[in-house]
């Protein structure tokens, strides 16, 4: 008995959308990348429920005739290529004629399509790959195709989506990586009846600005590079302005967004030398390659791609990128600092140039009483303020009583009335750790924070376990928190989906001690801060903490409030590589002791280490 059959369309469509279609986004990028290869000049981008319920994409293209429009539902149907020697010459995004076809095996599909030449246009409407009805119909020229119900036959996948916010984030991504580089196209983009974007045709950097903001007319370096294998243009990030998470990195090539991890280590290490470990550039870089050098057949999404010269573009790349940042980081710097002329002309024969001289008090002597460090009043993020004072000063600068330079931590904060936490009663902790917050610490690699016990050594991660303080204390609000207010109010700019995700988060941030207000849809007035917060830096700390709340939300079943509690915490806490004065260091730990999950971070690393005498030599 036979037992192999040959499936019907409407399910081999289905298997084929699992390919090409797993999110509403990836029906967006279908469908701009077919107005695109229609000629248009205008697209618009209509979104409602992030993508659940329609997306719909409207353009001015050359539209399609009653055949045609009838045709290209059907798989491997395109008008692209002819043959396979075009697969090698290809200058469109779409060719694999799949798209529409798994699109209407998974959604209820309306298309309303006009030729420039026609009187009258085509609608067909479709539901599973099953053509309901096709009649005339008077539209203007170009096409309109809206996507209702996507996944209505498929409930499995429709209930694997994420939230609406974290879809509509996919959608806008996929808005910008099409918008970004076809910027002689105007775009609109809708989402709930709200205009997101309206973008205008211009060059490269006006449609960055036009996405990210004007800020990003000071933080980008331009690249451009010409070889006879590659033609690179675009933007780099000012090392000053790299992140901690890979996020604005776009990678062109002949005008389609790609994943290619060897071209974007070739970018990054270009940084190597000029920014610190763990830090990511941002770029938007256009690749220019000969169409038969590369092959995009590999996926159907068509954002992997393979290289004949992939050893030679990285070299290119990262060479382009380099000389960029050693170009235009010396132009800069000579461009906004004209104190005076410099003369480069040779000195004149037998000319001396003078000594230098240095003011100085000859009578003055550090030596008349025993130096120490001068008092300094800082913050280590823990909510106590803490002033670290030596017995003997300098009296010529400074006029500071004396005081005991055995006061432990506990006398010292008495002195100056602050409070100062007792261990958490249900924290499982031994007497001689609780004395170790008094004892003398040494800063290791201004990393590390080592203290001494009778069993061995305690090591502390000071950023860990800062980051484990400020998260109990958000999450219980141990201390009201007290805003301090700002000189001058701070500006930050968001983009629309970013923004909307953003006021969301006010009332919590609020809780936190800022004080935020509206300026706009996009753009908010910050007038109070956090204590422990640094004012110039509001904006990377809002970008890169947006970044990590929809990174932490991906998971459906996470909490919004304790998200955002651990995006805050890692933003606000003491980083490695900060130099910690000897009372900041023994209140970090005493507040570490005071969590009741003290041993890790928020993020599950490490906050400390005992190790023990007898196994001090064998790690040697």
């Amino acid at each position: 008995m036979d037992i192999i059959n040959i499936l019907p369309d409407s399910v081999a469509n289905q298997i084929a959308a699992g390919e090409v279609v797993d999110r509403p986004a990836s029906a967006v990028k279908e469908l701009l990348d077919n107005a695109l290869d229609a000629g248009a000049s205008k697209i618009q981008l209509i979104v409602k429920d992030a993508g659940r319920t329609l997306i719909q994409v409207i353009d001015n293209g050359c539209g399609m005739s009653d055949s045609d429009a009838r045709l290209c539902f059907e798989r491997h149907a395109t008008s692209k290529i002819h043959k396979s020697d075009d697969l090698f010459a290809i200058h469109t995004m779409g060719f694999r004629g799949e798209a529409l076809a798994s699109i209407a095996a998974i959604a209820q599909v309306e298309l309303k399509t006009k030729m420039h030449d026609s009187e009258l246009g085509t609608q067909i409407f479709l539901e599973g790959s099953e053509i309901k009805e096709q009649t005339t119909c008077s539209c203007p020229n170009g096409t309109s195709i809206a996507v209702k119900n996507l996944f209505f036959n498929v409930p499995a996948r429709r209930n694997f989506l994420k939230k609406d916010s974290i879809e509509l984030s996919h959608i806008e991504e996929t808005f910008k990586r099409v918008a970004l580089i076809n910027y002689k196209t105007d775009y609109s983009f809708y989402s709930n009846g709200k205009m997101l974007y309206d973008l205008h045709a211009g060059n490269f950097a006006e449609r960055i600005t036009q996405l990210y903001g004007n800020a990003y007319r000071e933080r980008l370096f331009p690249v451009d590079e010409e070889s006879d294998i590659v033609t690179i243009h675009g933007y780099v990030s000012k090392p000053e302005f790299v992140r901690k998470s890979r996020g604005e990195q776009y990678l062109f090539v002949n005008n389609r967004f790609i994943k290619h991890p060897a071209l974007s280590a070739a970018v990054e290490k270009a940084y190597n030398d000029v920014i610190p470990d763990h830090y990511y550039p941002s770029y938007f870089l256009h690749l220019q390659v000969d169409p038969a050098r590369i092959d995009i057949n590999i996926h159907p999404t068509k954002t992997e791609v393979k290289f004949i010269d992939e050893h030679a573009l990285f070299a290119i790349l990262r060479a382009a990128t380099k000389k960029a940042l050693g170009q235009f980081s010396l132009a800069t710097e000579l461009e906004f600092n004209p104190i005076e002329e410099v003369n480069f002309s040779p000195a004149p024969k037998g000319y001396v140039p003078p000594i230098p001289k240095v003011n100085y008090n000859p009578d003055y002597n550090p030596f008349n009483s025993t130096s120490s460090t001068p008092s300094r009043s800082s913050n280590c993020g823990c909510g106590n303020v803490v002033t670290t004072q030596k017995s003997a000063q300098w009296t010529s600068f400074f006029d500071i009583p004396k005081g005991d330079e055995t006061e432990s931590p506990k006398q010292e904060a008495a002195q100056l009335d602050l409070p100062i936490n007792e261990p958490h009663t249900d924290n499982v902790m031994s007497e001689e750790i609780h004395n170790s917050v008094e004892r003398p610490c040494l800063q290791i690699q201004n990393r590390y924070i080592v203290s001494s016990l009778t069993s061995g050594l305690l090591i502390v991660d000071q950023q860990a376990a800062h980051e484990r303080v400020l998260f109990e204390r958000l999450v219980q609000h141990q201390h009201q928190v007290h805003a301090q207010q700002l000189l001058f109010p701070v500006n930050c700019q968001f983009t629309p989906a970013d923004a909307d995700i953003f006021n969301e988060l006010i009332p919590d941030l609020k809780e936190c001690g800022f004080e935020i207000g509206s300026i706009g849809q996009t753009t908010y007035v910050v007038t109070a801060i956090p204590p422990d917060m640094n004012d110039g830096e509001l904006q990377l700390f809002f970008d890169q903490m947006l970044m990590e709340y929809k990174g932490s939300m991906l998971n459906k079943f996470n909490d919004r409030a304790q998200c955002l509690y651990k995006s805050l915490a890692r933003q606000m806490a003491i980083k490695s590589g900060t130099v910690l004065q000897q009372a900041e260091m023994q209140q970090l730990i005493a507040d570490l002791f005071c969590c009741p999950n003290s041993s890790v971070s928020p993020f599950g690393s490490k906050t400390m280490a005992i190790v023990a005498p007898e196994k001090l030599f064998s790690l040697v």
